[in-house]
């Protein structure tokens, strides 16, 4: 695991230049560094060790040096396709998986990217041809963003190791800031940085002349096949174990996160790792926010070593700020700090850890997936009906029971935007000062596109399909990549694998969500080799108490200080901000979602345009 950074078009110092930006991201690759520069390019790479510890440095060339790579993943099935073009007549330097793209590339070109089983990002650089082309693997596990600034093009791993570029020019997208309000992360392509973008997953582009041309080479497909419960459970563990096998090669030691779950405790218990990592919080709820005891248990059980932390308030307030600035975009999930802890903690052991990402999104694993197929006696009113109601429903005070009215009143494809929904964009409106971030498109216009490849399947399906899209993407692995190599740790997800994927999409509805659960063929699948407990366990994966920590005085008092600060009231109607935090300390309604929303934008703010000047 790595990170790269690179530029075309000659600058002045662009090798000083170039060092300076990779020094940005040497928490991806503090065990060497590596440089390209030529006139027509700069590449510059940070290493993790993972594979061929001796020999996989880079930037890697061909034999005659006329590519040459830099490369942020890994690729699963790289001894296999090495075979392939051993036998094609391929002559390799070195054992890595590396190798394998650059020999890859020069016998197959673009259709290289649909061969590769694994997380990649990568860049290869045509020293004939003057050319680029890049790829982001599949689900977008490992990042990729790009630019262009003046006359240069600007690309790598992290944004921040751009501002570094003298060409690039430091501003805030006003879009994004709406879109993020809605989604807790930023959806679009383009990012908080104006003029920067991500690459999307399953993208490939090529760049040559100043043209850049994208190509996206997959789409996830959902075929249903008959079969019973049994028989999909079987194959799914048969795939999943397969995965594991796979996902485990390295020259290092493997070990493996551990929440109470199913997810993180089938994939321990496949990978057969000897060390598991769980975080807990301090909170006056007591075990509420706690899964160590419920991990070491099952460690017990799979006879592996627990290594827990309990983190306090202190910790988790103190270190926020530092999160967000390794994010690069704000991201309201406060999951990602817990996953922060436990990578700092995994760091200390070993250098690749495996987690359980990506199960709720192929095998149904969100309760909110439930919601279509849970009919009540309000559902048999006509739909026109119930649609009217909606309407009339959206004008008064958001409660429980009115939520359910507006909800049901309307299709999946205008109510379902993915795991979060925080602000509707009445809220948000009444919130912005911006008028571009008034005006910017509302969640159902970013979530069309997608609904729109799926129309003719079923309402889980679809939402199914819309996650893997985009909340996957933009919240799941964001804090799973940039939480990780804040701490120079690898992780890895099994789940995320091109054969898991292609199974998964085969499993009818009914073995993968009814009324009573979800992901029924998974449960059955683990319930082969976990405790029936943790099989059946609802998904909890590391808790925090922001709910709680938000009527505590002290950080009552640290929100309240940067919703009044001078560049919240650039963004934000500030008494009504004051407003929100009064109404959750009060007791009256829990907004501590909407409260940690807009506070996380606000602390990352102030790391890359108060702080970064």
């Amino acid at each position: 695991m790595c990170g790269f950074v690179g530029f075309t078009n000659y600058i002045k110092d662009d090798g000083t230049v170039l060092e300076k930006m990779m020094n940005r991201i040497v928490h991806r690759g503090p065990d060497s560094a590596g440089k390209f520069v030529d006139g027509d390019v700069a590449l510059g790479f940070r290493r993790l060790s993972i594979i061929d510890l001796a020999e996989g440095d880079q930037p890697m060339f061909n034999e005659d040096k006329s590519l040459v790579l830099t490369f942020n993943g890994e690729i699963y099935n790289f001894k296999d396709l090495r075979a392939e073009l051993l036998e094609a007549g391929h002559t390799f330097a070195n054992n890595s998986d590396s190798e394998v793209l650059l020999h890859g590339y020069e016998e197959w070109g673009e259709e290289l990217v649909k061969r590769l089983r694994g997380m990649f990002a990568f860049v290869i650089f045509d020293r004939k041809e003057k050319s680029i082309f890049a790829a982001r693997d599949m689900f977008g596990i490992k990042p990729f963003y790009y630019t262009f600034m003046g006359e240069s093009f600007i690309f790598g791993s992290e944004i921040k190791s751009f501002l570094d570029h003298p060409d690039f020019k430091k501003e805030f997208n006003h879009e994004a800031l709406a879109h993020y309000l809605s989604f807790q992360y930023s959806p679009a392509e383009e990012t908080f940085f104006k003029n920067v973008f991500k690459l999307p997953p399953a993208h490939y582009f090529t760049f040559k002349n100043g043209e850049m041309n994208k190509v996206r080479y997959w789409m996830p497909d959902f075929s249903e096949t008959e079969g019973v419960l049994e028989y999909f459970a079987d194959l799914t563990d048969a795939t999943v174990r397969e995965s594991v096998a796979a996902h485990k090669i390295a020259d290092v030691e493997v070990g493996s996160f551990l929440s109470s779950g199913i997810d993180s405790s089938y994939i321990a218990e496949a990978a057969n790792v000897d060390k598991t990592f769980t975080v807990g919080f301090e909170s006056p709820d007591g075990d509420r926010y706690n899964e160590i005891h419920f991990a070491k248990e099952f460690a017990d059980t799979i006879k592996v070593e627990n290594i827990s932390k309990i983190i306090t308030p202190e910790e988790y307030w103190y270190t926020f700020p530092k999160i967000q600035y390794h994010m690069d975009e704000p991201l309201a999930d406060p999951a990602a700090i817990a996953l922060y802890f436990v990578s700092k903690l995994a760091s200390e052991h070993v250098k690749v850890v495996m987690s359980g990402e990506g199960a709720d999104e192929l095998f149904g694993g969100y309760r909110i997936y439930q919601e279509p197929i849970t009919l009540t006696f309000y559902d048999k009113l006509p739909f026109s009906v119930r649609r009217i109601i909606s309407k009339i429903c959206e004008h008064l005070p958001q409660k429980h029971g009115i939520n359910y009215l507006v909800r049901r009143g309307k299709t999946i494809e205008e109510r379902f935007i993915g795991n979060a929904n925080i602000f509707s964009v009445k809220e948000r409106n009444t919130l912005l000062k911006n008028v571009i971030a008034k005006n910017a498109a509302e969640p159902k216009i970013l979530c069309d596109k997608f609904y729109s490849e799926v129309r003719d399947k079923d309402t889980v399906t679809k939402m199914q399909y819309l996650d893997i899209n985009m909340w996957l993407m933009g919240d799941i692995l964001l804090k799973a990549d940039k939480t990780s190599m804040a701490n120079s740790l690898e992780l890895r997800v099994p789940f995320l694998d091109k054969k898991v994927m292609e199974f998964a999409s085969t499993i009818p509805l009914k073995c993968r969500v009814n009324t009573q659960t979800t992901k029924l063929a998974l449960r059955k699948a683990a319930e082969k080799t976990l405790p029936r407990r943790t099989a059946t366990k609802d998904k909890l994966g590391f808790p925090v108490p922001i709910r709680v920590w938000l009527k505590e005085e002290q950080y009552y008092n640290r929100v309240k200080e940067a919703f009044t600060t001078d560049y919240a009231n650039e963004f934000f109607d500030t008494e009504k901000l004051l407003q929100l935090l009064e109404t959750h300390k009060s007791g009256k309604a829990d907004v501590s979602r909407k409260i940690w929303t807009v506070y996380t934008f606000l602390v990352w703010y102030e790391q890359f345009f108060i702080i970064e000047k």
